[in-house]
């Protein structure tokens, strides 16, 4: 059916979330504030730590510092919305909200993505090439590193948000989603979409693809070098320097995949199991993905510990 005839200026949109289930709302709801103040906390201490303690002034936990204020602002662009929409009947967002919403998600998941890269190579450098360390990543190296992952991030977030957000809308303008993710507003359009599929597809292959494969070089590289560490101690130290990070983009990439690539239900009764399942793991991706990195990091690492005990006493 075409519905380009019935066409109108967009005021706003309502977010459906978990509105078919009224109990499940009133679970999530605590469950995700708990979660959320979890992140503030874990990231804002992350943060704190990297920046007090001269120990930490290394491009490590440059990186770091830099993964989770960028986590605290991954959720803080969404968790208040999904709060929000678990309390109120009609769950509507203006159309400006939308796409500032949109916005930070995506430039924030970008980002992300291109930060695990850069953290995988610091971690090459450091146990591949320890003597060249100080060099490779010296000051004037990393932070236009972490940077560039922040306005490419952004960049591709406008390019993507813009081409969307000129598309015409229809309809009653409901989005099947707790946020306004861009997959499901795309559904809304009574335009050829096309274009922004295949923006979409570029952009996951530089933003996704290139950031796995370099990744996963860096840790075969990695490996190898500390196989070739003749004692036993030396081969758990020298992975106990990137396990955090490896935990972390197994964590990230795997809810991403898990996301992205089981199956479509065909049965209609499967597709609304499958429907709520998806919701709940896009949940799981934005916001306990952010709540396991400081754990992780502060549970594995001894200089994190180390540093938050001092802050703790001073």
């Amino acid at each position: 059916m075409d519905r380009s005839n019935h066409t109108s200026p967009v005021m706003g949109f309502i977010l459906l979330g978990l509105s078919a289930h009224p109990k499940l709302e009133k679970t999530f709801f605590v469950l995700i504030l708990v979660m959320y103040l979890i992140i503030l906390l874990g990231n804002g201490v992350l943060i704190l730590v990297t920046i007090l303690d001269s120990h930490l002034h290394t491009p490590m936990y440059f990186f770091l510092g830099n993964l989770s204020f960028l986590d605290i602002c991954y959720t803080t662009s969404s968790v208040p919305l999904i709060l929000n929409s678990f309390l109120i009947p009609r769950k509507t967002i203006p159309f400006s909200a939308c796409v500032m919403q949109m916005f930070l998600s995506f430039a924030m998941g970008a980002t992300e993505c291109v930060l695990l890269g850069m953290m995988a190579f610091d971690r090459y450098v450091a146990i591949c090439n320890p003597l060249r360390y100080p060099v490779v990543m010296s000051k004037a190296a990393y932070v236009p590193m972490a940077a560039s992952s922040w306005a490419a991030g952004i960049t591709n977030s406008v390019v993507q948000t813009s081409q969307a957000m000129r598309l015409p809308f229809c309809g009653d303008n409901v989005i099947n989603h707790f946020t306004c993710e861009i997959l499901a507003v795309l559904k809304l359009a009574c335009a050829d979409i096309s274009i922004n599929v295949i923006s979409m597809v570029v952009a996951n292959v530089i933003f996704l693809g290139v950031p796995v494969v370099f990744i996963f070089v860096s840790y075969v590289f990695i490996i190898a070098t500390i196989l070739r560490i003749p004692s036993a101690e030396g081969r758990k130290k020298a992975f106990s320097t990137c396990s955090a990070h490896l935990t972390v983009v197994v964590v990230f990439y795997g809810t991403i995949l898990f996301m992205y690539g089981k199956p479509k239900s065909k049965d209609p009764q499967g597709a609304d199991k499958q429907d709520i399942s998806d919701k709940l793991t896009s949940l799981f991706y934005g916001v306990v993905t952010p709540m396991l990195n400081p754990i992780i990091y502060s549970l594995r690492n001894k200089d994190v510990k180390a540093a938050m005990k001092n802050l703790v006493c001073q």
